[in-house]
């Protein structure tokens, strides 16, 4: 018995200090939410077969072409402009497409000198069409995906405006200097991001002062259609109900984000697409071929089965299809976003209460009250 005595001390001295408390790893918590690596699968598989990922192009078209229309608001040049998460370049492909028409309020000096062909495009004096990309010297696409990326590297757009495609590993992490760019534009890209206040803070860093990052992203709503149908087959025949749709940001939390990030002069809006499909087949084989499936970590590993697919069939049919329609319909809520650098020189808001006119003035003497 004295001899384990003995031995006792030593036995504890030669073991390592028992630690009492826990300790955070380095570096900030993040909440993975997306799984990159699926969704990196994901876009690849959609852009190998190359005649059905154009079919589908449709939506990022459309998106890309509002997107880039308030750059007509802007009355400067980019010589060097970022395209974050790229896709297919979809906004490379709206910046060269023909201006339709200027409209009145334009400036002078964009309206000297051109003319409005029958077909509605904007000529120069000199015969050229004129297109956004004439405002932009350089735009760098860059994207997770090479086969999605380099998907339209042939197409003749690629001629008219002078683009260096780059894959990055992540696009949670930008590797660009600060002061680098002169305009920030990204197209429904940033809505699979888990950590959007770091990836919103890297892009103010990136721009130079006084230039803005404009960006349009799925939120909200998106697809509410094909989500309460799902959940309510779930229950039906399976008596439990398991994410088959992405969470999406709130627009209510995006001025938040922009503003936490160091952003000026916000403008955020919200516009919503719906697009009918024949069936919920189709809308899923559209969203598949779009590389906008579902990403959740937390997902069910394998396909839908047969009966919660035909019962959401029929739910989706019952509370969603207008009597007399040919087809179902699925909204697409879109969030349009613009924030400014701060700079020098920046125009700032006029202070709270030095409003000068009285908008009962305006009115014509009306008051508020229903």
């Amino acid at each position: 018995m004295s001899s384990l005595r003995h031995l006792r001390p030593a036995i504890r001295a030669s073991q390592a200090p028992r630690r009492t408390y826990a300790s955070q790893t380095p570096g900030n918590p993040v909440l993975e939410i997306f799984n990159r690596k699926t969704k990196h699968l994901q876009k690849e598989r959609a852009a190998q077969n190359v005649e059905e990922s154009r079919k589908v192009d449709y939506l990022k078209d459309e998106v890309a072409m509002r997107l880039c229309e308030r750059l007509l608001d802007i009355k400067r040049r980019f010589p060097n402009v970022l395209d974050l998460g790229a896709n297919s370049c979809n906004i490379a492909r709206a910046l060269t497409t023909p201006i339709p028409a200027l409209d009145a309020g334009a400036d002078a000096d964009a309206a000297a000198g051109t003319t409005i062909t029958p077909e509605g495009a904007t000529i120069s004096s000199g015969g050229e069409t004129v297109t956004l990309a004439d405002r932009i010297d350089h735009l760098t696409a860059i994207e997770t995906s090479p086969a999605l990326l380099h998907r339209d590297a042939d197409l003749p757009f690629n001629k008219l405006l002078p683009i260096t495609r780059k894959v990055i590993p992540d696009l949670e992490s930008l590797p660009y200097e600060p002061n680098t760019f002169d305009a920030v534009l990204s197209s429904l890209s940033i809505h699979w991001i888990n950590d959007l206040p770091s990836l919103l803070a890297q892009v103010n860093s990136v721009l130079k002062p006084d230039c803005p990052f404009i960006a349009a992203m799925f939120g909200g709503d998106t697809l509410f259609e094909l989500r309460t149908s799902l959940q309510l087959a779930d229950l039906e025949r399976r008596g439990g109900v398991s994410p088959h749709v992405s969470p999406l940001a709130d627009v209510r939390d995006v001025g938040g984000l922009l503003t936490k990030a160091g952003f000026k002069m916000l403008t955020v809006d919200v516009e919503d697409i719906v697009v009918e499909f024949p069936d919920t087949f189709s809308l899923m084989a559209d969203l598949q071929a779009m590389g906008e499936n579902n990403a959740i970590v937390q997902r069910e590993q394998g396909p839908i089965s047969r009966d919660v697919l035909l019962a959401n069939e029929a739910i989706y049919r019952q509370l969603h299809m207008e009597e007399g329609a040919p087809g179902i319909p699925a909204t697409f809520r879109l969030i349009y976003m613009i924030g400014w650098k701060e700079g020098e020189g920046q125009s700032q808001p006029l202070a709270r209460g030095s409003g000068e006119v009285n908008l009962k003035d305006i009115l014509g003497g009306g008051d508020f009250r229903p």
